[in-house]
């Protein structure tokens, strides 16, 4: 049986469980309140309960219809929600009260989200200089949480107006359903972001290959950032990674890549002259830009690419970096249940490099040094 968004809101919420079948990426950018995520892959080993309804709910509709007829195979009481999350998204979207945008402006301004984002916000930029008099920025939004409170961020920074800079709300349509794109263009105007979109077809070529597809994807994307924020007269573009990204993209780097190196809080394009990029949520905690989307009950895509939307194809499994970040994620939190300055001795580690120490290194051209060099 397939139930509707409108179906689900009109049951009881103690006779039935939302079972989220999407990967923990997903489901932690995003989902249903109170719903609980078991991805389809563990399914066959999860504890669920007989005496309640299960609504299985995947991303867009595509598998959980299957999932839920094997269930109700299985003897359990199951149905699937008709769309996915998205569907419920676009219609809680809708539901949305006009003053989100000035409560969530209010927010930014006194109380918690004010020392643990904005306060946070505002030190990253005094302490990496990444803002200067006269800059004009592209504020680049992919439709997920970080990146629209970056949004937000940049909005409370320019109502101070210490000193002048203009923004650029931009938005890259690189192939999105139109279900996501929906999404990203009412919670802009939800939360009362002037976006400007343009559009590339970046899925579409990036669909069929087979080795590292979010990786050429990640590259093509901000090629196309830059270029287009070039052509508004933008100095700059802003990403939305924040302090666990940092973290995480550092260990990874040594985990997985045999590098030490981490990622910084403003660079130099390389291939567009006069441009940088700067990451202002460097300093900010993913729990906290969590928290702060929880309190408003603000809803959020993950990457909205087709890989994510449905986890089926070659390519999707075949690109292991979502993997071995979660493996990353993972890691440090059991880390952390030792020992609580993990996460700030990771960061730390990349500001307190002694070479005298190091193996080897190479500097800012590329030429590799060894400690044997001056021994």
């Amino acid at each position: 049986m397939m139930l509707s968004v409108d179906e689900l809101s009109r049951l009881e919420a103690d006779r039935y469980i939302v079972l989220d079948v999407r990967d923990e990426d997903a489901f932690e950018c995003g989902h249903i309140p109170g719903a609980v995520n078991v991805p389809a892959e563990r399914l066959s080993s999860a504890n669920l309960p007989r005496d309640k309804q299960i609504i299985v709910c995947c991303a867009k509709g595509q598998i959980s219809g299957e999932i839920a007829e094997k269930l109700r195979g299985a003897g359990y009481a199951a149905d699937d929600l008709e769309g996915g999350y998205a569907q419920w998204l676009r219609t809680h979207i809708g539901d949305m009260l006009s003053d989100t945008a000035a409560r969530v402006e209010e927010g930014l301004r006194s109380g918690a989200f004010a020392r643990k984002l904005f306060s946070k916000f505002g030190k990253a930029i005094a302490t990496y200089e990444l803002v200067q008099p006269g800059d004009k920025i592209a504020v680049c939004i992919s439709g997920g949480k970080d990146s629209t409170l970056m949004a937000k961020l940049f909005q409370e920074l320019k109502r101070r107006n210490k000193f002048p800079f203009e923004l650029v709300f931009l938005v890259m349509d690189p192939g999105y359903s139109k279900e996501n794109r929906e999404i990203i263009e009412r919670n802009a105007r939800v939360l009362n972001i002037p976006i400007t979109i343009f559009e590339s077809n970046i899925f579409e070529n990036v669909f069929n290959i087979e080795k590292s597809p979010c990786y050429v994807c990640a590259r093509m994307r901000r090629g196309y950032l830059y270029s287009k924020a070039k052509e508004l007269g933008c100095n700059k573009i802003a990403l939305g990674h924040h302090y666990d990204d940092v973290i995480e993209t550092t260990l990874m780097g040594m985990l997985f890549g045999g590098q030490m190196q981490t990622m910084m809080p403003k660079l130099r394009s390389q291939n567009f002259e006069g441009m940088q990029l700067i990451r202002p949520m460097y300093l900010i905690r993913e729990d906290d830009i969590k928290a702060w989307r929880d309190f408003y009950h603000l809803g959020f895509i993950q990457c909205a690419c087709r890989f994510t939307d449905t986890c089926t194809s070659d390519a999707c499994k075949t690109s292991n970096t979502g993997s071995k970040r979660r493996q990353t994620k993972d890691l440090i939190r059991e880390l952390k249940k030792t020992d609580p300055q993990v996460e700030q001795n990771i960061f730390s580690s990349a500001e307190n490099v002694h070479l005298a120490t190091i193996l080897a290194y190479k500097d800012k051209q590329g030429v590799r040094h060894s400690f044997l060099d001056e021994y």
